[in-house]
């Protein structure tokens, strides 16, 4: 038996027609047929009943059903538990952050820890959320530090993973100010341009889950978007249009004045900053690296 096979299968346990299967699989009917038969013929019974139009699972291939799923999913996790057994000992850690943490809170947040006790080498892989989760959830990376909002659970949460809140930050809307130190483009301005977030981006599914209805009533014109809060900073300090921004990111700005609020108070949303991980064990050192971080979580 060849794993090709179990995918067949549950190509074909799908639709029941072989036709709509073998395209799926991309192969040739005659070459599919060989291989589901070459299944039975190893499992030792029918998995289809061929009788009717479109072919049913018999008891036998309901029961295997379950099982290749299973034996899929368990071959999909063998490079991360192979990974992490490999580098249990390992002195590395491997963090994915996005790009706004990396440049803002990460940095400083390291340092603390560092003073605790020596971290070792560390690995940052920098880039949106989605794809910082991607990477956990493929076993490449132990820890994945975002912003967080009970509003809006990412794949990380849905995978049950463990985290822990390591700071606070708040989106607030910002606008280059204009001579008369008001908004260039305030929200409560028909005339005003926005900045917004792409579809990959953490904070901007944070700010649809929280201010989307109030977003839509509003209705701001949205004039460019990009998935890096850096780059929708550079936007609105060109004086291009309002854009929710990490507190974190833009402190300096306001207290000098190149940006100011675009909107009342009420439209912050506040942020948690979390570091996520996986159930598993992960070794001393990433293990060690936990219980600091953890452990230096504000209260």
């Amino acid at each position: 038996m060849n794993l090709t096979w179990l995918e067949d299968f549950l190509a074909l346990a799908a639709s029941g027609n072989f036709s709509r299967a073998a395209e799926e699989r991309a192969s040739s009917q005659p070459a599919f047929s060989r291989r589901i038969r070459g299944l039975e013929d190893w499992i030792g019974v029918e998995l289809f009943d061929r009788r009717s139009q479109p072919a049913t699972l018999t008891e036998a291939g309901e029961w295997f059903r379950g099982v290749a799923q299973d034996l899929l999913a368990r071959v999909a996790r063998l490079p991360g538990d192979a990974r992490r057994i490999h580098e249990a000992d390992a002195q590395t850690l491997r963090i994915a952050s996005t790009h706004a943490l990396s440049f803002t809170f990460l940095p400083q947040w390291l340092r603390r820890l560092e003073s605790g006790a020596p971290l070792g080498q560390v690995q940052l892989m920098s880039d949106v959320l989605a794809r910082c989760e991607a990477l956990m959830l493929q076993g490449k990376v132990q820890f994945v530090l975002g912003h967080a909002h009970a509003m809006a659970r990412g794949a990380l949460d849905a995978a049950a993973c463990r985290s822990a809140c390591v700071g606070a930050d708040r989106l607030v809307p910002v606008s280059a100010p204009g001579a008369d130190r008001a908004p260039l483009h305030a929200l409560s301005d028909e005339a005003s341009a926005a900045l917004h977030y792409t579809g990959e981006s953490g904070l901007g599914r944070i700010l649809r889950a929280v201010l989307g209805q109030r977003l839509d009533r509003a209705s701001p014109r949205v004039v460019f978007t990009a998935h890096a809060a850096s780059v929708l900073r550079t936007m609105a300090l060109d004086g291009r249009g309002l854009a929710w921004l990490p507190e974190t990111l833009v402190h300096d700005d306001l207290a000098a004045g190149r940006l100011v609020p675009a909107a009342s108070a009420d439209w912050d949303v506040a942020l948690e900053i979390r570091l996520y991980r996986e159930r598993e064990p992960l070794g001393r050192t990433a293990e060690a690296f936990w219980r600091a971080a953890a452990g230096d979580a504000p209260a």
